[in-house]
């Protein structure tokens, strides 16, 4: 039987930079993933999942020497036009107004994930059990102790669930989920554009979603329309010349003519809520923790936040050697319920406040967008919030 002080289970983005985060700190680790480690990952073509990453996060992940070293694959946001259904509904954040040098970057999942796996392959810490899934689990008084496919088993101190939203772990803790589904779909693709975006993201509330362009390298957009289950079974299915002139149609023209680069992928869109975000010997990461409405983009930041947040408790735990006792473990959860309900609270009353399709509702969110963009301290406040600042 193998001992740690920390598995980590789940090798998604957060799971391993977590693992990352805590390999300084002198702990045995494990990092347990059903998933086979990438031996390589091509960067020929364009990944179709991007990320916004905040400066934030993307300062925590050059801290871990885990920031993508191609430059010319990531575009930074310089500003964002963020468009209501109807006049005078508009926002306009500008990185030069809230005096940084960029909103927020744009980068692949396959960057990203090539990079934090490179920089995990330079410490001997943790170990890897790549290609295992977890069959069992059992939660003693000292430890919580994992059974693999293969047979093996692990025992560590804390198991930190960051294995997605149908976290595996989270369920053999008997931590029972809400899960709301949104009936919307996230329709993810990628498009060369006639003109240039400038950096600029650009987000539309319509009456069959929210739409976004996100900036890529060069003349190139990353597509995430968030739509209503019919118009996202009919994007899946279309060709690429009828795909490109629907997106074009809905985004205004903005970037002018599109060109498909990767054809369209779908995600269903759903939010789930966890009652509790620790239990004895175990601590809840990233969308095991928490999953939004990705209008506002933050759900990976948050997941990046939750590892900073475990790495500062673990770190600061003074005379107390156990990494999983429970009283410690609370420090993480009183540390990350306010900004996790906030993000919840806000992205979830967006997609609420513009479904409803009566008049007077239509004309007074769009008047109030109007006015938070007069707000000058208030859109300051959001900025610096959205930054991870």
């Amino acid at each position: 039987m193998d001992e740690f002080d920390v598995i980590v289970v789940g090798g998604g983005l957060v799971g391993l930079s977590l693992a990352l985060a805590l390999q300084r700190n002198g702990l045995r680790l494990a990092l347990v993933d059903r998933a086979a480690a990438p031996s390589d990952i091509d960067e020929g073509g364009w990944d179709s999942r991007v990320y916004a990453i905040s400066p934030g996060s993307e300062a925590f992940l050059r801290e871990l020497a885990a920031w993508p070293d191609d430059e010319a694959r990531i575009a930074p946001v310089y500003e964002m036009q963020i468009f209501g259904d109807r006049q005078p509904g508009k926002l306009h954040f500008s990185a030069y107004d809230a005096h940084v040098a960029h909103l927020a970057s744009i980068a692949e999942g396959r960057l990203l994930t090539r990079a934090l796996w490179g920089a995990l392959g330079g410490h001997p810490q943790p170990v890897v059990f790549a290609g295992q899934a977890c069959t069992g689990v059992e939660w003693q008084e000292g430890a919580g102790q994992l059974t693999l496919a293969d047979g093996t088993v692990l025992r560590g101190r804390l198991l930190a669930a960051a294995d997605g939203g149908d976290s595996w772990l989270r369920s053999q803790a008997g931590i029972a989920a809400r899960v709301k589904p949104y009936g919307h779909t996230a329709v993810v693709a990628n498009f060369a554009c006639e003109h240039d975006h400038r950096g600029t993201a650009f987000q539309w509330f319509r009456a069959d979603g929210v739409l976004a362009l996100l900036p890529l390298p060069q003349r190139r957009v990353s597509m995430v329309w968030s739509a209503i289950q019919p118009l996202a079974d009919k994007l899946l299915t279309m060709d690429a010349p009828a795909l490109c002139e629907q997106v074009a149609q809905a985004a205004c023209s903005s970037v002018g003519k599109l060109e498909l680069i990767t054809p369209p992928t779908g995600f269903p869109l759903r939010l789930i809520r966890v009652p509790q975000l620790v239990r004895p010997r175990l601590a809840l990461l990233g969308d095991a923790a928490h999953n939004l409405h990705p209008l506002a983009g933050q759900g990976v930041n948050l997941g990046f936040q939750d590892a900073q947040a475990l790495v500062q408790v673990l770190e600061t735990r003074g005379g107390c050697g156990d990494v999983g006792e429970l009283r410690l473990l609370r420090r993480y959860e009183r540390a990350r319920r306010e900004d996790i309900l906030a993000m919840t609270l806000a992205t979830d009353g967006l997609q609420r406040l513009f479904s409803i399709q009566s008049g007077p509702f239509s004309v007074l969110r769009n008047l109030g967008m109007a006015l938070v963009d007069r707000a000058g301290p208030l859109k300051t406040t959001l900025i610096h919030h959205a930054l991870g600042a």
